[in-house]
């Protein structure tokens, strides 16, 4: 029996049965149900797991998400040096923060025909060679080339939002849990160095170019290491039979339960990618803090996921209702931004822990997409259209929160704007939470 995942096609190992809706708490988008009903109740041998996966492959997987997250918050960290060195309009400014989630959820669409071409250890390694150019060549030119770069760049890492999960349900079945993991703390380590080291960068190298064009280095060292890996999947692709067609999957876009969570989960990437893209800004701003002090506290705003990402997942599926546990997370952001916006400088630590916090609903909206599909082929579909509606729904959050600024000439109306979205994220958060299915 086959899968689906975002119309990529999962083959199961050979193994006792495995279904991901009897073990729904790994935080990845779209996990699919793996089966062997139709295949001897084999184990794999020692040869086989070395096939799939490997040393050499978790290390391309870190590293792979490790750089899912610094095209952002790296521009981020120096956004008013670009913005005076470049004289960008305040407009420009929004549309450039706002690139990275619309490239996202358009990449999202096509990235399951390019895994259908080149396979999704392939497009992967495709996505990190124009990761790579894009984060290099968009420090080399004006608004237009920054623009570009930032465009490629983005675009590439909506193939390893999409595809990092299938190779980690392809190539580790009997390690899901403790890859994705260590997967989901890469993504959230590797976007909090980005913002922490990102200002020192610009003072060593005496301008903004090479602190945001240095973690071009990054992409390149995950390609070297992704590599070797592709010539192992070749390898095993030749020996294998031929996978059977995919089963047919029906369309959610008639459920209401799959819009409350595509829109909860597109919600929790707008503030998200508004706090990545925003926060050192409005921190500077607000509550009086440096450059330097900005940029390590959007990193601890990241570091706290850390945890969060390897135990929130566990912690859900241990519940048949997630409604609390969604609920007391968009509080405590909720109350973080209610401080920024009220006594942003009363203590901005404390504002900035709970926007942590609250941040870490994230692995918790990928849980819920497994929670609440009852088969493989529900739980891809689900992925699919949470991912690519969701990423489109969070693109409007940067672009509104910059251009409100503009406007107005400060962050109260765009801190209001983000608390609004919260409050709705409360009550889509409580409705995804309930023990239901699409």
């Amino acid at each position: 029996m086959f899968a689906t995942l975002g119309g990529v096609t999962v083959e199961p190992q050979v193994q006792p049965d495995i279904r991901q809706k009897d073990n729904p708490a790994i935080p990845g988008a779209g996990v699919a149900e793996v089966s062997a009903e139709s295949r001897p109740a084999a184990r794999p041998t020692a040869g086989a797991v070395a096939a799939a996966g490997g040393a050499l492959l978790v290390a391309g997987v870190v590293l792979a998400a490790a750089n899912l997250r610094p095209t952002v918050t790296s521009l981020a960290a120096v956004l008013s040096e670009v913005t005076s060195a470049l004289a960008l309009s305040d407009t420009w400014v929004s549309v450039v923060t706002a690139v990275p989630t619309l490239c996202f959820g358009l990449a999202a669409m096509v990235t399951p025909w390019l895994a259908r071409r080149l396979g999704a250890r392939g497009a992967i390694g495709l996505a990190l060679a124009l990761l790579t150019v894009g984060l290099a060549v968009r420090v080399l030119g004006g608004p237009s080339v920054l623009m570009l770069g930032t465009f490629v760049a983005s675009s590439a890492i909506a193939v390893g939002n999409v595809l990092i999960p299938v190779v980690v349900k392809e190539s580790f079945p009997d390690r899901i849990g403790p890859v994705t993991g260590a997967y989901s703390a890469s993504l959230t380590a590797g976007g909090a160095a980005a913002a922490a080291f990102t200002v020192p960068l610009d003072h060593a190298f005496g301008g903004w170019r090479g602190a945001v064009g240095v973690w071009a280095l990054l992409a390149l060292a995950a390609l070297l290491v992704w590599l070797p890996s592709l010539r192992a999947a070749r390898r095993r692709a030749s020996a294998a039979p031929k996978a059977a067609p995919a089963p047919a999957r029906r369309s959610l876009l008639r459920s209401p339960l799959a819009w409350v969570i595509t829109v909860f989960f597109g919600l929790q990437s707008l503030v998200a990618y508004t706090v990545m893209g925003w926060l050192p800004n409005i921190l500077r701003d607000v509550a009086g803090v440096d450059a330097a002090t900005a940029g390590v506290l959007l990193a601890v705003v990241m570091v706290i996921g850390v945890p969060i990402s390897f135990f929130a997942p566990t912690l859900a599926a241990r519940y048949r209702s997630q409604s609390a546990m969604a609920v007391a997370m968009v509080l405590s952001g909720l109350a973080g931004f209610l401080g920024l916006l009220l006594a942003p400088t009363f203590a901005p630590g404390l504002w900035i822990l709970l926007i942590g916090v609250g941040l870490g609903i994230f692995p918790l909206a990928l849980t819920l997409i497994s929670l609440r599909a009852r088969t493989g082929p529900d739980t891809a579909a689900l992925s699919a259209m949470a991912q690519s509606f969701g990423y489109l729904i969070s693109a409007t959050g940067p672009f509104l929160v910059g251009k409100l600024h503009g406007v107005t000439g400060g962050w109260t109306a765009s801190l209001a704007l983000l608390v609004g979205v919260l409050v709705v994220q409360i009550v889509l958060g409580w409705l995804a939470g309930r023990p239901r299915h699409v």
